[in-house]
């Protein structure tokens, strides 16, 4: 017997705790620092968050919203950078109307992995539960 594959996917995004905690730049990592400092000259409005072992940095850059999760050792994991619902890719946005008709789309972002891989993040809420759904470019529900 075969599950299906979008409710599956979101019930496992749902399982996914999220404990962030702030933390002052002293806190982080060298390699860390050094490693966004160099791929990210120049930007603004920085704050630091822990998140399980590794660190995420919110920025401001070109003035875009952007965060990046970087290791201890200094190693980039991925990068988001915020977008509004219209900007999705047009098979994104078919997925979310389809798939997700009873939903309203809040946030969302563009995510670029280590690999070089993009994915599309979209926020979905319904009532008070919302949830984060990511999507490959060709509307795909793509893994976490």
């Amino acid at each position: 017997m075969t599950l299906p594959l979008l409710p599956l996917s979101a019930a496992l995004l749902l399982t996914v705790p999220a404990f962030a905690q702030k933390v002052t730049l002293a806190q982080v990592p060298a390699a860390a620092k050094a490693t966004f400092q160099g791929k990210f000259a120049g930007a603004k409005s920085v704050s630091w968050e822990k998140e399980g072992v590794d660190y995420e940095v919110g920025f401001k850059q070109a003035g875009k919203e952007m965060s990046a999760v970087i290791t201890p050792t200094g190693q980039l994991k991925e990068t988001e950078t915020d977008m509004s619902p219209a900007q999705l890719p047009a098979a994104v946005r078919a997925t979310l109307a389809r798939d997700y008709k009873t939903y309203t789309v809040g946030e969302a972002a563009s995510i670029v992995r280590a690999d070089g891989s993009t994915v599309y993040e979209a926020e979905v809420r319904r009532g008070s539960k919302k949830q984060d759904v990511l999507f490959t470019a060709d509307g795909r529900v793509a893994p976490r």
